[in-house]
């Protein structure tokens, strides 16, 4: 009964990383936000914390998907247009530019087949850009989307987009990457 105990505080006390890890780095940035700051804003030694994580990588790419869920449940649902959930989690990223940073240093170094997120990469990428396809898909039946409009370069072709305005905004912040991406849209939807 005490395993059971231990296990479920583990749990809580990765949990408790994670969000507080958010909120670190959004407020200081990825490259500001060391993981000695990290363990002591949840009262840990760094080996402490490391416990609970493999490594370091393993620790930046389950902020990443901390990330990616709290952003599903605040932008995300049934009743949220997928667009607008798109919107709001891009209008949201300009507000958290740590995690951007972090996001996009994690993202390129997973490119590397040997890095430890890769597979996280890949599987997210793919996801996403199913996501969106069938979301398209979706917008062709209801007749807002030519019919010849391929969706699986559509999702593609959002998800770089993306990424490449946060790379831009990261460079220039007076880029409002919501607003290309609205414009990215529109310029799909506008031939109906």
């Amino acid at each position: 009964m005490a395993r059971r105990g231990s296990y479920a505080k583990g749990i809580a006390k990765r949990e408790e990383i994670l969000t507080v890890a958010l909120d670190v780095i959004a407020r200081t940035g990825y490259r500001r936000a060391s993981v000695r700051e990290l363990a002591e804003a949840v009262d840990l030694s760094q080996a402490g914390l490391l416990h609970y994580f493999t490594s370091k990588e393993e620790l930046f790419q389950e902020i990443l998907r901390k990330r990616d869920d709290v952003d599903l449940a605040t932008y995300g649902g049934e009743s949220v247009h997928p667009i607008d959930g798109l919107l709001g989690v891009i209008s949201h990223n300009q507000e958290v530019p740590g995690l951007v940073q972090l996001y996009v240093q994690v993202s390129t170094d997973a490119c590397d087949p040997e890095h430890p997120s890769h597979a996280f990469f890949v599987e997210r990428y793919a996801r996403i850009r199913d996501v969106f396809a069938q979301f398209v898909r979706a917008e062709q039946a209801a007749g807002r989307i030519d019919d010849d409009v391929d969706p699986e370069r559509v999702a593609a072709l959002f998800v770089a987009a993306a990424d490449g305005l946060q790379t831009q905004w990261m460079l220039d912040p007076s880029i409002d990457m919501a607003q290309h991406m609205l414009h990215l849209w529109h310029l799909i939807t506008r031939r109906v």
